[in-house]
């Protein structure tokens, strides 16, 4: 009869590792198992025991005893090197094609597609998809992108995100815009609902019904929004939605407003009103720069979750389900956290300048 294995020594620091291991929500399954494994072990509970337990082999766990004794927790982390068949292409080739990536384009087109290259340097498409993957090559996507050309760019900067990172006390910090001309689409036809193997479906054609403008203003510490949907988006609109943000914010407050550069904010009669009510000041973000304000954000969120698949037989329609969302969210709100500085911002950008007077 086989003797029994003796228990697996581990010191306090292994087994504090190897439970946070199972702890974790983010570890490998792999890792947690190898886990599990060691501090059976450890309990001295038989070979055969542990395997049964964890539904896996004998070798696998005589295997993993004598890796961790061996390397200790690290030993868990890293699987031996395996035999396999050996790189057919070298790095100077790799080199070539990571070159003729970024710095060339195919025949007539725009970009380089895994069949063009690998058509190009003589290869597969799957080899050509692995060196894209392993040097996060993406030929396929474009991102976009423009530089502030406002005078003042770094004064506006530092401005808006001082009210992000450092709110003034007593005072509320409202990120301010308007979201125009936002359809009411009604698809031609109705779509079919989602099911097992297969997505839901929606007509590519729609009709038209109309438009509405929304006008928001974002708290930056509560997350909530003061909302409202307009006919038109005008400097009459804007004053009307003031007046309902001077209503329904504490009135021995200061309100600070995060605005972009749109001509209906700096109108002649938007100027009398602030005057009016010197509580509210009026912070512009350079021009150019609508990620710098916040309640852009917002809508985004308003777009994917609400608008984009929506059917709206009329306009009331959906200003109704804006409505419905708007109360939805206030609900449970949850505020987006502005974490970049005006430094790294500015860092970012210098660079970006660098870069495209060296390609100019």
């Amino acid at each position: 009869m086989r003797k029994p294995a003796s228990p697996l020594a581990i010191r306090p620091r292994q087994r504090k590792a190897l439970q946070h291991i199972l702890r974790s929500r983010t570890a490998q399954h792999r890792l947690v198992l190898r886990a599990r494994i060691v501090l059976a072990a450890a309990e001295g509970k038989a070979n055969r025991s542990i395997a049964r337990e964890l539904n896996v082999s004998r070798p696998t766990v005589l295997q993993w005893r004598r890796r961790f004794e061996s390397g200790g927790v690290g030993g868990l982390k890293h699987d031996a090197p395996r035999p396999g068949r050996p790189r057919r292409i070298d790095a100077k080739k790799v080199e070539s094609i990571v070159a003729a990536t970024t710095q060339s384009k195919p025949k007539a087109a725009t970009h380089w597609s895994v069949r063009t290259m690998a058509a190009e340097q003589g290869i597969s498409p799957a080899t050509v998809q692995r060196i894209w993957k392993a040097h996060g090559l993406q030929p396929h996507r474009v991102e976009t992108f423009k530089l502030s050309r406002d005078k003042r760019f770094v004064d506006k900067l530092r401005d808006v995100v001082g009210l992000y990172l450092n709110p003034p006390e007593h005072a509320l910090v409202l990120s301010i815009d308007e979201k125009s001309q936002i359809q009411a689409l009604d698809r031609t036809q109705p779509g079919l609902p989602l099911k097992k193997g297969r997505a839901g479906t929606m007509t590519h054609d729609y009709k038209r019904n109309g438009t509405t403008t929304l006008f928001a203003a974002l708290d930056i510490l509560e997350g909530t929004v003061i909302g409202e949907c307009m006919d038109r988006h005008r400097h009459q609109e804007f004053l009307r939605f003031m007046n309902r943000v001077d209503r329904e914010t504490p009135a021995d407050l200061d309100v600070h407003c995060i605005v972009d550069n749109y001509g209906t904010h700096k109108h002649p009669a938007v100027k009398r009103w602030l005057k009016r009510h010197p509580r509210f000041h009026m912070h512009f973000i350079p021009t150019s720069s609508s990620w710098l304000n916040l309640v852009e954000r917002w809508f985004r969120e308003i777009t994917t979750k609400r608008i984009r698949r929506g059917v709206f037989p009329s306009v009331d329609v959906l200003v109704a389900a804006i409505e419905e969302y708007l109360q939805h969210h206030n609900q449970n709100p949850r505020p987006f956290v502005w974490t970049a500085t005006a430094d790294q911002i500015l860092a970012k950008v210098s660079k970006c300048k660098a870069i495209m007077e060296t390609l100019h």
